[in-house]
């Protein structure tokens, strides 16, 4: 009998240890994926019918690759984590390029969408993200490592973040400034 154990267990059969091997599987490091995602707000909404209420769920998300490449996407869908992998796949569709000095950023600027209004400044090194919200989201994972930013106005979380990312759409690094006045 216990020959016959051993014997299941070579040949991944269902011996007792096969629980145990494949933890350790688990355990061997992932390839990191290319973006990383932040889910910056769910919304919940709810439409009152005959038989109660029916919701549906809004998610909206920010995806980086700290490297200079962010977007943003809204979702929706009767369940969250639906509406939340949506909105991921919208966000890799929108990807837009941040221009960046060292860990900060070029210049100061304001970007505007709505009732939103988002002033991001450079920051000297080690200073940090001092952002709150959705802002900080963007600038996360846009990765500019150490910047000041303000939410002005509105704090709807989908305008707060069009607005960060139309701020940091105005970057232009100093070689790109000066082409543009002697073009």
């Amino acid at each position: 009998m216990a020959e016959q154990r051993t014997n299941n267990r070579d040949r991944g059969g269902r011996g007792r240890g096969r629980g145990r091997r494949d933890r350790n599987d688990r355990r061997e490091p992932r390839e990191k994926p290319e973006f990383e995602e932040r889910v910056v707000h769910i919304s919940r909404n709810s439409k009152v019918v005959k038989g109660g209420r029916r919701f549906s769920f809004g998610a909206l998300v920010v995806v980086g690759d700290r490297k200079g490449r962010v977007g943003y996407g809204l979702g929706k869908a009767a369940e969250v984590a639906e509406a939340i992998r949506k909105a991921g796949e919208v966000a890799r569709r929108n990807l837009s390029m941040v221009t960046m000095r060292g860990t900060t950023l070029p210049h100061e600027a304001i970007g505007k969408y709505s009732g939103a209004q988002v002033l991001v400044r450079p920051a000297s090194e080690g200073t940090g993200i001092i952002a709150g919200g959705a802002a900080r989201a963007v600038l996360e994972l846009a990765g500019v490592r150490d910047v000041l930013a303000k939410s002005l106005g509105s704090n709807n979380h989908l305008n707060v973040t069009k607005a960060t990312l139309k701020a940091l759409g105005q970057m232009r690094s100093k070689e790109a400034a000066l082409a543009i006045r002697k073009g």
